[in-house]
Formats: C-alpha cells, sequence, structure tokens
C-alpha cells in the first residue's frame, strides 16, 4: 500500500523548514516539540528519504527536502488561496493576498491603488515584497506570491508564467546637485566617473547592459545596490551617477537633491508587465486588485 501523506505532516515539515529548528516551528503552530518530531519522522519514513540534517543550532534541509520542500510548500498556498476563494465567493470580503512590485511602482502606481482597494475591502490582508522580478521568482513559483508587476525581458521565465504589458517607463542618468558632470551632453563624457547601478541581475538593467556593450560605452560600475532606494541616496549623497526612472526629477521628495543629465544619446524604455503563474487561479479580491492596477496604469498612460 503506498504512503498516503497527511495535511498535519505537510504542515510540520514546511514550518519546520521555514524555522530552521523543531523549536521554533513548535511555537509556531502551537505543538509539542515530541508532536512535531513525530510527524517529521513518520513522514520521513514514509516517503523513504531524509528531509532534514541536523545541525549544532537547529536542521537544514537536504536535498530530497529542498525539492519536497518547493512541493509542500505549494500545497499549504494553493489550500489557503482556496478557502479564500470560497469564502469570497459566499460573500466573506476577507482574507490575503501577496503582491511582488519593483521599486518604481511601489512609489508611482502602488499607493492610489493600495490605498483604494484598502477602503473598499479593509478585512483584506495585503502583503508587499519589493525589488526586482529575479528576487521573487521562487515566491511566484511556491504561491507565496499571487502576482507581481516588474519589468521583464525574454528569457528562461516564459514557460511558468504569464506576461501582460502595462506600461513602459523612461529612465534617464542622474547626479546629485552640484555634481561636476553637470552640463555634460553625452555618456562619453561620464565614462571616466563612478558609476552605480541595481544589480544587472534586473531585466532593464540587464537590458542597459547589453546597450552600453553594443555602443562600447561601458561606465565605470563600482558599486552595485541590490534596492533601488540604496542606489538614490548613494547619487544624492555623493559622486556617483546612476540610470533611474525618470519621473524621479519630478520628485518632490528628491527633485533638490538629483540632477537629470540630458545626453543626447537615448536610453531604452523599461517596459512594466503583470506577472502571474501560468496555472494559477486567483481569488475574486485578487481578480478586483489586477483590475484596479490596470486601470491605475491605463490613467498613468494616458496622462
Amino acid at each position: 500500500m503506498s504512503f498516503q501523506v497527511k495535511f498535519h505532516q505537510i504542515r510540520a515539515f514546511v514550518e519546520v523548514a521555514r524555522q530552521g529548528s523543531i523549536r521554533g516551528a513548535s511555537r509556531a503552530l502551537n505543538l509539542s516539540q515530541p508532536a512535531l518530531t513525530k510527524s517529521i519522522k513518520e513522514l520521513e519514513e514514509g516517503i523513504a528519504a531524509q528531509l532534514f540534517v541536523r545541525r549544532s543550532k537547529g536542521v537544514a534541509l537536504t536535498e530530497c527536502g529542498e525539492s519536497f520542500y518547493q512541493h509542500a510548500n505549494l500545497i499549504l498556498e494553493e489550500l489557503r488561496a482556496a478557502q479564500d476563494d470560497i469564502r469570497q465567493r459566499q460573500g466573506q470580503l476577507a482574507g490575503q493576498i501577496n503582491i511582488g512590485m519593483g521599486a518604481s511602482i511601489s512609489r508611482t502606481l502602488m499607493p492610489a491603488v493600495i490605498t483604494r482597494f484598502h477602503a473598499q475591502h479593509p478585512l483584506v490582508k495585503v502583503r508587499i515584497m519589493e525589488g526586482q522580478l529575479v528576487s521573487m521568482i521562487n515566491e511566484l513559483r511556491q504561491g507565496e506570491l499571487d502576482f507581481t508587476i516588474n519589468t521583464y525581458c525574454q528569457g528562461p521565465y516564459d514557460h511558468e508564467f504569464t506576461f501582460e504589458k502595462l506600461f513602459e517607463k523612461p529612465f534617464a542618468i542622474f547626479c546629485r546637485e552640484g555634481h561636476p558632470a553637470i552640463g555634460v551632453k553625452s555618456i562619453n563624457e561620464l565614462l571616466h566617473y563612478n558609476w552605480t547601478m541595481p544589480t544587472p541581475r534586473g531585466s532593464y538593467y540587464k537590458q542597459l547592459e547589453d546597450v552600453f556593450h553594443h555602443r562600447s560605452q561601458i561606465p565605470r560600475i563600482g558599486i552595485v545596490c541590490e534596492t533601488f532606494s540604496s542606489c538614490i541616496s548613494l547619487v544624492a549623497q555623493s559622486d556617483f551617477i546612476s540610470i533611474l526612472p525618470q519621473e524621479l526629477g519630478c520628485d518632490p521628495l528628491l527633485a533638490h537633491r538629483l540632477v537629470m543629465l540630458p545626453v543626447v544619446e537615448s536610453l531604452p524604455k523599461a517596459a512594466y508587465y503583470l506577472i502571474q503563474r501560468r496555472d494559477s487561479r486567483q481569488t475574486p479580491l485578487t481578480e478586483s486588485l489586477i483590475t484596479q492596477f490596470r486601470r491605475e496604469a491605463r490613467a498613468l498612460i494616458s496622462e
């Protein structure tokens, strides 16, 4: 007879993996450590694979454990979404929505949409993760994020997700107020300055890297920032130069600290997409939130 994995075993396994210890999972699930240990042991015996190895501090997933975690975590997230879906279709306007936003979207599109959505559905909990798409892939795969709005270039994820183009944004070169580069008209005249960029693993910045190499214009990128905020702060408070969304030149909090350099070379626009798992079915309220983002994006284009 084949082994049937039980729900409590999946829940115990996922929480131990997340916490990195039996003790931490015990507190999170409000279960005794012996009960959790028993569930994990039964699961490992049932599937005939070791899922954890003990460390001096806690436990770590084995290779089999890593693989099992991807499936187990997705099962729990799908169950959560299914329960939210049923409740919402029965008129209970509550639940949780997990979304990912590119930093530029968080500054522009997101505030108005989320404020309006929260006023309409105050019982819905919305979790917002900020970053570039590459930092969100695993959470999207595992169902921990319902969707993201981010930049994307064709590549290895085409078969996993759907990509709905919402709009494009122009980018520009920025420096601080009083920077010695002010007045420069060409990227070639800026190549000897120090540059900082968000990680080139991000879709738009990978595109920029390709453009620079094609033109044989290779900036000295000595500092790579994993977040937009650190990149903006570095440009505003030092002699580093960067390429950032053009709208920052009109930002009331930053316009007095950042100067846009009007170089003659054109920079590619960044295309932003609504990105979802191909096999996902969104709850009614998640669909409602997506619709509001679409409307806000259309309004942005028409301005």
